[in-house]
């Protein structure tokens, strides 16, 4: 993408965590929030208020089909991941998914085949990878100054909205996996 060109992108979804998406993308100068779609009217409302202008829809075919979307967030129920994304990709937009990517590790697989053979950016919500903590302990383990990592011990203190569509380990559990994978370039020998 150039420097010049601003990424148009919709978000799908705004109930929890959409919004949040939704004000960061529209706050970002290399972005414009392009649309935004909920299948409830009362949703789609509030935005309106935050966000005067932007098209809204109760109907993702509107994102699909507008041919200036460069790209597609979805904040939705997990159950809905895999189809929404699947449709997106289908149309030619890089996708974004709030983690995580998919309900089950197949639908996962079949995402990221998708994104690879289309050319396009499939990206999980990982948002603890950008955090200032997280990154400085990657630092301290890179540069070596913690010294081997033999043990990480994590814990959830604050656990936010339990999505009621996935157990609370399949919706916690990608930031640790993520933050793990990130700090020590490897996949888990033993979970």
């Amino acid at each position: 993408m150039s420097q010049e060109k601003r990424l148009r992108v919709g978000v799908v979804g705004l109930g929890y965590w959409g919004p949040n998406l939704a004000r960061n993308i529209a706050a970002c100068p290399r972005a414009e929030l392009a649309w935004a779609c909920d299948v409830r009217e009362d949703r789609l409302k509030r935005i309106a208020g935050l966000h005067p202008g932007v098209p809204l829809t109760t109907s993702y075919d509107d994102l699909l089909g507008d041919p200036t979307l460069d790209a597609v967030v979805i904040a939705t129920n997990v159950t809905s991941h895999h189809s929404l994304a699947v449709a997106a990709l289908d149309a030619g937009k890089h996708v974004f998914v709030e983690k995580p990517l998919a309900a089950s590790s197949a639908e996962a697989l079949d995402l990221v085949e998708r994104a690879e053979a289309r050319g396009l950016t499939l990206m999980p919500g990982h948002t603890f990878l950008y955090s200032p903590p997280v990154l400085k302990i990657k630092e301290l383990i890179d540069t070596g100054e913690l010294g081997d990592i033999y043990f990480v011990s994590m814990s959830r203190v604050n656990l936010g909205l339990h999505q009621p569509d996935v157990s609370v380990v399949w919706d916690l559990g990608p930031h640790d996996f993520s933050i793990l994978r990130f700090w020590l370039g490897s996949l888990p020998s033993e979970v």
